[in-house]
């Protein structure tokens, strides 16, 4: 296996979210890992003005389709049609980064396809009618044509069993990794700049129902009528259905909350680096990577105990019931006002975030292309 198709359309998304950080990330990896690697990269016609900011793509060959999104992908999913040009069927590997996508394999090429997570289909009322259909049908045809599904945790993958009637075989973990480079901003610059208040809580993620974020402004205000200082910050893009979470922000309450919209990597690595305790009360991941990065920077997390994320924190982070408003600011309360459990929250927080670096997931994505166990 010396090639791949690598298609990278969600990095020309205005929010490219967790899938984004996954396409920016494996590529550069795989090719530093195997130089003899050949990496293709395509994507759909977007408009004129829309490209994206990634400097690593300049030294790849990158290919532009004909067609859109929305002519390409219900065509792909159902009919395999239309071909990939020439130039990516002469490749070993075509790689189908997301689901929602399912491009062809030409003759000889071996098809992998990425699932992240199944949350389309274990809350399908917290997408967009179109995002599900074209999940539905993507997930239907990786199952039937593809030789490898890919999933960045066991969670996923055992969904994919239950859920499908996938052949077991296929299916390879490849765990994900901390990817927010190192600022040299000092937080309180960050802070200042942002009007950001310290103390604080912090999230980081889209502003959507499946964050489970109207429970975490419920559980932080509870916490914030004990006296407790600290603020809550919410950094990320407004997503789907974020009106709920506005309601609740704008009724009465103890405390501050702030929403800083979407942030440079510099920023976020401040804000991480800045806050006392992140709390990430997802309903259900794939894997979970703002998590990862609070512990790589040795900041106390407090995560849903469900679906993938126990498996990115093991006993690294305090586990609690997204569901529980009282147990979720419970934790919050006592990370705030336990040092001896913050410390130890900091340290094996770094020693766990160690053990997942990208060029493993790398290593994982290049066995499963060959075929490997």
């Amino acid at each position: 296996m010396t090639s791949v198709a690598f298609h990278v359309d969600q990095l020309f998304f205005g929010a490219p979210g967790g899938i984004g950080t996954y396409i920016r990330n494996l590529a550069p990896a795989m090719a530093r890992v195997d130089p003899s690697l050949e990496v293709k990269l395509f994507h759909s016609r977007f408009g004129p003005d829309v490209r994206p900011r990634e400097r690593w793509m300049r030294d790849l060959w990158v290919q532009e389709l004909d067609g859109s999104i929305r002519s390409l992908y219900p065509r792909w999913d159902l009919l395999a049609r239309p071909p990939l040009p020439a130039s990516l069927r002469s490749t070993d590997v075509v790689h189908a980064t997301n689901h929602a996508a399912i491009p062809p394999a030409g003759a000889g090429q071996r098809l992998v396809v990425t699932v992240h997570d199944l949350a389309f289909d274990r809350f399908p009322s917290l997408f967009p009618r179109e995002w599900r259909l074209l999940y539905r049908l993507g997930l239907r045809a990786a199952v039937r044509r593809a030789d490898v599904i890919v999933t960045p945790s066991r969670n996923t993958a055992e969904d994919v069993v239950t859920r499908t009637d996938v052949d077991p075989s296929k299916l390879h973990v490849t765990p994900l990794a901390a990817s927010l480079g190192t600022s040299p901003l000092e937080p309180e610059e960050v802070l200042r700049r942002l009007r950001v208040p310290s103390p604080y809580v912090l999230f980081v993620g889209t502003l959507e129902p499946r964050k489970n974020l109207v429970r975490l402004v419920r559980a932080y205000r509870r916490v914030a009528a004990t006296g407790v200082p600290h603020a809550l910050v919410m950094a990320g893009p407004l997503g789907w259905q974020h009106e709920a979470l506005m309601r609740e922000i704008a009724l009465p309450g103890p405390g501050e909350i702030v929403l800083t919209g979407p942030l440079p990597g510099e920023d976020l690595d401040a804000l991480f680096r800045g806050t006392d305790v992140f709390v990430y009360p997802s309903l259900y991941e794939g894997f979970g990577l703002p998590v990862l990065e609070a512990m790589a920077r040795g900041t106390p997390a407090i995560a849903s105990s469900t679906s993938s994320l126990p498996e990115v924190y093991g006993d690294a982070a305090l586990g609690v019931d997204p569901r529980s408003i009282t147990e979720i600011a419970a934790a919050v309360e006592r990370v705030l006002t336990d040092a001896e459990l913050s410390a130890r929250l900091r340290t094996l927080g770094r020693s766990r975030a160690e053990r997942f670096t990208w060029d493993e997931t790398a290593r994982l994505t290049l066995d499963a292309y060959r075929g490997s166990a």
